[in-house]
């Protein structure tokens, strides 16, 4: 059953809500009807029913009987309508803002929301993307990373776990077990084109209100993405005097991606 909260948030009233949905599930109906089954009184409902033909939203279909607008042409119209009116606000918006040199670093909270804004970074990008993920948001985020790499944009993972190596440049993070004790939850950093970056904790047991910063700040995404870049360079020293392991092919070209990229 829809909840009616959802309509109001778009411009209709409780009692043209109650009565568009009383009518969409048994129509034609007459006053008397929509009444009982809306649960606006008869005093009230052909006042209703007026304003809402003005609006063409109900059409009276003769003999006292009314009819709605089929869901999906609603549906359309208010698509219409709110792209114009979002159209004209953008308009309007961009008159009035001040041009600034400085852009601030914004902090979004709620995982939700965060994987949101991580997958629009990704499917706005053209040229670059710097990723640092775990696998829990690597889960989320992969696809559109794939995606980003189909049409031409270069990906430099760094896996902060054991996952696959899907993307030419991908490293595993060294001590990749013990990365979410050591920060202290699940890392993510994303960095788009060189122009905007996403980056934060989601603290362990604090995941919806952990503060993830995003931002256009030209010199906070130039940092982090050459601690992304750095972190690729600890791959290659822990391989090398760590572990005590040659480079392999793979890693070669890799480090040679890396070191051409400033």
């Amino acid at each position: 059953m829809l909840e009616s909260y959802k309509m109001t948030e778009f411009g209709f009233s409780q009692y043209e809500t109650s009565c568009y949905l009383a009518l969409i599930a048994n129509h034609p109906a007459n006053g008397s009807q929509l009444s009982k089954e809306s649960g606006i009184a008869r005093s009230r409902i052909y006042d209703v029913l007026r304003n809402m033909m003005r609006k063409g939203l109900v059409q009276d279909v003769g003999n006292g009987q009314y009819a709605p607008i089929p869901p999906d042409e609603l549906i359309q119209r208010l698509r219409s309508q709110f792209e114009s009116d979002l159209a004209t606000l953008e308009d309007q918006l961009q008159e009035m803002a001040v041009e600034s040199t400085y852009e601030y670093v914004w902090a979004i909270q709620g995982y939700h929301y965060v994987m949101k804004r991580a997958t629009q970074m990704i499917k706005a990008a053209q040229q670059e993307l710097y990723v640092r993920l775990f696998p829990e948001t690597a889960i989320h985020l992969n696809k559109h990373l794939h995606d980003a790499a189909k049409r031409g944009v270069n990906i430099r993972y760094i896996a902060m776990g054991e996952m696959p190596l899907t993307f030419d440049v991908q490293v595993i993070h060294p001590n990749s077990g013990n990365l979410r004790e050591a920060v202290g939850g699940i890392s993510l950093d994303l960095v788009a084109d060189n122009t905007e970056a996403l980056v934060g904790i989601f603290e362990t047991d604090k995941e919806e209100h952990s503060p993830i910063n995003w931002t256009r700040n030209h010199w906070f995404v130039i940092a982090n993405r050459d601690s992304l870049r750095h972190d690729f360079y600890h791959y290659f020293l822990h391989k090398l005097y760590e572990q005590q392991q040659e480079l392999s092919e793979r890693d070669k070209k890799i480090y040679e991606v890396i070191k051409a990229e400033s």
